[in-house]
């Protein structure tokens, strides 16, 4: 297996290695893991592997969850099928940056998505790590941010444009979980900055260190969390992949923000996405 890093923050291209074996060759998984823990995202192609060949390499990193609205392989669950066709308007989901599903009280740990079908040219995904966003910040902003906890609504989300019995069933079904604004990775160790698209607000930014007045709080936190936000769009701390058929990318969810890129026409564009389930935040 050759690792060819892609830009100086994140992401690295493997070559040499095909994932099906990997499913049986111990030795080849564990570097595959490490060098995931080192690059944040990896890239491959020309991965030709069934739906099941896919699950299974997956499934080395811990079990699969399913989507409650995007749905999964009948045959094959915990693989989520992000099919695009022409008829379909383009949603607003996927072109934002975001940590996928930090809207459950365990987020997922990563992500295994093969690209099946794309435009020619578009649609490319970006990723951004969200570790060295967290190192590069000012003292002062770290200093202030290191207690905080904010909330993360899959409502505020994709409920948005649910009927509003639809929406409010979604959200009973997952209560907006409160995550740490810095969190600790749970096998490097490292300080991640764990605010995303999915981030409404923080629920304990009006203290009297922070809060002079009431009319602080609005403005002080919405600034912060808008700030801390903007974090992943900084080029310097990106890789970008274009997408060919049987392309793969394996990403780290807890330490990475994405976003795919809806530079394309209506048209065919299907990814298949195998969801690994995390543990909750500390």
């Amino acid at each position: 297996m050759k690792v060819e890093q892609l830009s100086c923050a994140i992401g690295a291209e493997l070559t040499g290695v095909n994932l099906a074996h990997a499913v049986h060759d111990e030795a080849l998984f564990g570097e595959i893991r490490q060098a995931l823990f080192k690059h944040k995202v990896l890239f491959l192609r020309d991965q030709d592997i069934s739906r099941a060949e896919h699950v299974a390499f997956a499934r080395k990193f811990g079990e699969l969850e399913d989507h409650p609205v995007v749905g999964s392989d009948p045959e094959n669950p915990g693989l989520v099928q992000i099919y695009k066709n022409p008829d379909q308007p383009l949603d607003r989901y996927e072109n934002a940056w975001h940590s996928d599903t930090t809207w459950r009280e365990a987020p997922q740990f990563g992500a295994v998505l093969r690209c099946v079908e794309c435009p020619p040219v578009g649609g490319d995904t970006m990723w951004a790590n969200m570790v060295l966003a967290y190192e590069k910040l000012p003292e002062g902003v770290k200093e202030q941010i290191q207690d905080l906890r904010a909330r993360h609504s899959i409502e505020f989300s994709f409920g948005a444009a649910m009927p509003i019995e639809k929406r409010l069933a979604l959200k009973a079904l997952y209560p907006d979980p409160e995550h740490p604004v810095v969190r600790t990775h749970a096998d490097t160790g490292e300080k991640i900055l764990y605010v995303n698209g999915f981030t409404t607000h923080f629920t304990n930014y009006h203290t009297a260190a922070r809060v002079r007045v009431g009319q602080d709080h609005t403005h002080g936190a919405t600034d912060l969390l808008r700030y801390l936000i903007s974090q992943a769009q900084i080029p310097e701390y990106q890789v970008r992949w274009r997408w060919k058929p049987n392309s793969i990318a394996i990403w780290d969810n807890s330490a990475t923000q994405h976003y795919a890129v809806m530079d394309y026409p209506a048209c065919h564009r299907r990814m298949e996405r195998a969801g690994i389930i995390g543990t909750r935040p500390f």
